[in-house]
């Protein structure tokens, strides 16, 4: 199932005032339709930017210190975010911390931006458009469409992560305009209600109130509502994999497609992944127990199939792929999710990467193994949406 691929210069797109945007990535905004212009630049971290003076050259990244004892293949970008990120963070582990507390730390996304800053780095252009709208009373969506789009176009869902505790819209704006940019479809991107206010099954229901909005709604905003697919990042991936089953299991039009990127599959902190990622950044098994401490009302939660889906009926679901990392608590259960949706005779494609950490996959503008994994995630969702 392993795949190979051809590098793709795949751009991150993210806004022009993402700086000021994902700082604020306590708070879900509501926005009206935005349009901003940029001119055209490079997310190569090692070609020049715009500017043709030494000020305006973006420089190889590389990290100040010695790799990690937990990471010593870590490449070299993502070891420099996440020298960035701890310097940002401060001594306490996020597992100490409250929610409250939590959801007002720097997240990988902000230490991203930061390491751009660092190196000089461009931004890319913003090529989509965005607007809010209220699915029911706690939920709400941020529709992305392609600047200049015209006609009816696909719509795939997508769900972020953050285990279902912390994180929002914001902190995952990179990956989704990624998305819209390389596939040409319309991306919902869903602000579902968190933990421990609302404890499980309320995000879950959220997500499936969610996508089924977009089916009813979707020729609203110029989307074909019988093209539709499912995405999200950790516990957004999760929660794609569990509207497909919910869509099933109620007879509700099946997703095209699901794309489940490092994806909470399961309940077990004791598979080989998680106990060889004990104190990675930014995800480890404290901080995993943490997330589970705060959105599961009881233990028992955890064996429920929606949370545990490496041991739930996977028949019929949506072809999909499935993509891990190599320093990653999850990617033992991402391994098997995929192993056993192959069982269950559902098509899939799987790919790790080596030398990255869990939350890569929105940082393509240092890191090359996330424009891979969004062109490998781009291509696949792009087929399927045909």
């Amino acid at each position: 199932m392993r795949l190979t691929w051809t590098s793709t210069a795949a751009r991150w797109a993210a806004p022009v005032a993402a700086l000021a945007l994902l700082a604020s990535c306590s708070s879900q905004t509501t926005e009206t339709t935005t349009s901003t212009t940029a001119s055209d630049s490079t997310a190569r971290a090692t070609k020049p930017a715009t500017d043709s003076s030494a000020a305006g050259r973006a420089m190889a990244v590389k990290p100040s210190g010695p790799k990690p004892a937990w990471g010593p293949g870590l490449h070299p970008e993502m070891q420099a975010i996440i020298e960035q990120l701890t310097a940002m963070s401060g001594p306490t582990p996020m597992a100490k911390l409250t929610p409250a507390e939590a959801r007002k730390a720097p997240s990988a996304t902000d230490a991203t931006m930061a390491t751009m800053q660092k190196f000089n780095i461009p931004t890319p252009p913003v090529t989509a458009d965005t607007m809010s709208r209220e699915v029911m009373p706690g939920v709400k969506v941020r529709i992305y469409t392609p600047k200049g789009a015209t006609g009816t176009l696909p719509v795939i869902v997508y769900y972020h992560g953050g285990g279902w505790v912390i994180a929002n819209l914001n902190t995952y704006d990179p990956s989704v305009r990624a998305l819209t940019e390389q596939t040409g479809a319309i991306i919902v991107s869903v602000a579902y209600r968190q933990g421990p206010e609302h404890k499980f099954p309320t995000a879950h229901d959220d997500s499936f109130a969610a996508y089924q909005w977009v089916l009813k709604n979707a020729a609203s905003f110029k989307g074909d509502p019988t093209k539709v697919a499912v995405a999200g990042e950790s516990a957004g991936g999760n929660l794609a994999c569990a509207v497909s089953m919910m869509a099933r299991d109620k007879k509700v039009q099946l997703p095209k497609h699901q794309l489940l990127v490092y994806p909470i599959a399961g309940y077990d902190l004791n598979t080989p992944s998680y106990l060889a990622n004990t104190e990675t950044k930014p995800l480890n098994k404290d901080l995993m127990a943490w997330f589970f401490k705060y959105y599961l009302r009881t233990p028992a939660d955890g064996k429920n199939p929606l949370i545990d889906l490496v041991h739930a009926n996977l028949k019929g679901l949506p072809p999909t792929t499935v993509i891990t990392d190599q320093y990653d608590p999850l990617m033992s259960e991402g391994k098997m999710l995929a192993d056993n949706l192959q069982k269950a005779g559902v098509p899939v494609k799987y790919q790790n990467y080596d030398g990255v950490t869990h939350e890569f996959f929105g940082m393509a503008a240092v890191v090359p193994e996330a424009k891979q994994a969004q062109a490998l995630a781009s291509g696949e969702l792009k087929n399927a949406l045909k």
